[in-house]
């Protein structure tokens, strides 16, 4: 899924609006294809996500061991959310064509749909804020997430990404690292 690509007969959202760390938001809405991607999916809490993060280089090295192209910046995608307990996330790959599954390589499709994306530039501990931002302008634009609530707060997502567009081996300052958010929206169908 390439969550950058915009419809600009879909411009509601594409003024500025809301701040995250003191920085104007300007999101954009977008339809966005099916997309094929690999990842390994793992239950992490918020404090621990390094136990997923840590296997997107394994995941990129199984995918490219095996010969298949990708298809854009590598992903986590939160299938749940639940900040006080485990949240069930993928570390995911966008893939032109999918290997064959392997062990807990697994591989599927991103949901067609329209999402609403937003960019940020700077550390990833400053997400928290961006994304409470960007849910806020969500609420003031009377959009509907693809989102159900679960018991004690929890959230179980159809599609919401994060999107790394910085290659840290390019660019090892996570100051200027560039990530997409791109969360699929109720009425996608």
């Amino acid at each position: 899924m390439n969550p950058s690509s915009e419809d600009p007969t879909n411009t509601a959202a594409n003024g500025t609006s809301g701040t995250a760390a003191g920085k104007a938001l300007r999101p954009t809405l977008s339809f966005q294809p099916e997309q094929p991607y690999a990842y390994v999916r793992g239950s992490v809490r918020m404090d621990e996500f390094g136990v997923i993060a840590d296997r997107l280089g394994e995941l990129i090295g199984w995918v490219s061991a095996r010969g298949a192209e990708f298809a854009g910046a590598p992903f986590f995608r939160f299938n749940t959310v639940d900040m006080g307990g485990a949240s069930d996330v993928e570390a995911g790959v966008p893939v032109l064509a999918p290997p064959a599954p392997e062990g807990d390589f697994q591989t599927g499709s991103l949901p067609a749909g329209r999402y609403a994306t937003v960019r940020h530039t700077g550390h990833p501990d400053q997400l928290f804020d961006v994304i409470t931002a960007f849910r806020a302008w969500a609420d003031g634009e009377g959009l509907t997430w693809d989102m159900t609530p679960l018991e004690g707060g929890a959230e179980r997502w159809g599609c919401r990404l994060e999107s790394y567009l910085t290659d840290p081996s390019v660019e090892p300052d996570m100051d200027k690292w560039e990530i997409e958010l791109s969360f699929r929206l109720a009425d996608a169908d």
